[in-house]
């Protein structure tokens, strides 16, 4: 947890910042200044987003991307589960940071989210009304999980106690692998079908704005660092161990 965060693994662009299209060579004048007409001292004014060719981050992709953190830690529970398995030391220190963010930035944060912003207007306009329910139930759920993981964590883990651990991270990784497959298949998709283009461009501004409130300016990159410092405490940040061998 105290490794050197130089070599922390970073998105390359944060929730508001753009991925910029318009610097190859077909599309020449709205990378800065084009050329004047010699002796002409006129300045170019700065293109605009769609003049630049700019492409917004999507409400979908910030939430999906949110999916991404949510993902590697079920990955450090997995790795808890595997040692208390084998008979070796609870991880709790490991373990008790990846249920906070779980509590902090997919419970408190992105589950708000999608029950305000993403399931009401779905059910509203009668799209998906038999899963938005088992989602809602499923929030819940792992709300009791998380609080009891964080429970048992929180000191050391006593013989007695590893049994329960297990089950509650074995369980919430059960339920949450499908539960974000669906969402991110079937969920995200159907928003574009039932927000207003209007509503839906000032959704991501809202998500931004939400972010950085709770999160600071670091926002969703100060989160995956969170999750990488973790992951190198564990030994299963490098990429390359899970590579098979064929």
């Amino acid at each position: 947890m105290n490794e050197a965060r130089g070599d922390r693994e970073t998105p390359i662009v944060g929730r508001r910042e753009m991925l910029s299209l318009a610097c190859g060579s077909a599309v020449l004048t709205g990378c800065g200044a084009t050329r004047q007409t010699v002796g002409v001292a006129t300045p170019t004014p700065a293109p605009g987003r769609e003049q630049a060719g700019e492409i917004p981050v999507t409400p979908p992709e910030d939430l999906m991307r949110e999916h991404g953190v949510l993902k590697r830690v079920l990955l450090i529970y997995r790795e808890g589960i595997r040692r208390i398995n084998a008979g070796e030391q609870v991880p709790v220190q490991a373990l008790h940071a990846g249920a906070g963010i779980i509590r902090t930035f997919i419970e408190e944060y992105h589950e708000r989210l999608e029950e305000r912003y993403v399931f009401p207007p779905l059910v509203k306009a009668g799209k998906l009304t038999d899963t938005v329910p088992v989602l809602l139930r499923q929030h819940q759920r792992g709300r009791v999980l998380t609080g009891r993981i964080l429970d048992a964590t929180a000191k050391p883990t006593p013989q007695r106690a590893r049994h329960d651990l297990v089950a509650n991270m074995a369980a919430f990784v059960r339920m949450y692998e499908p539960h974000e497959a669906r969402e991110d298949t079937v969920v995200f998709p159907a928003m574009r079908d039932v927000i207003p283009p209007k509503e839906f461009a000032q959704m991501a501004e809202t998500f931004e704005d939400e972010e950085h409130r709770r999160f600071g300016a670091a926002g969703f990159t100060g989160i995956v660092g969170q999750v990488a410092d973790i992951e190198k405490s564990l030994g299963i940040y490098d990429l390359n161990q899970f590579t098979p061998r064929v």
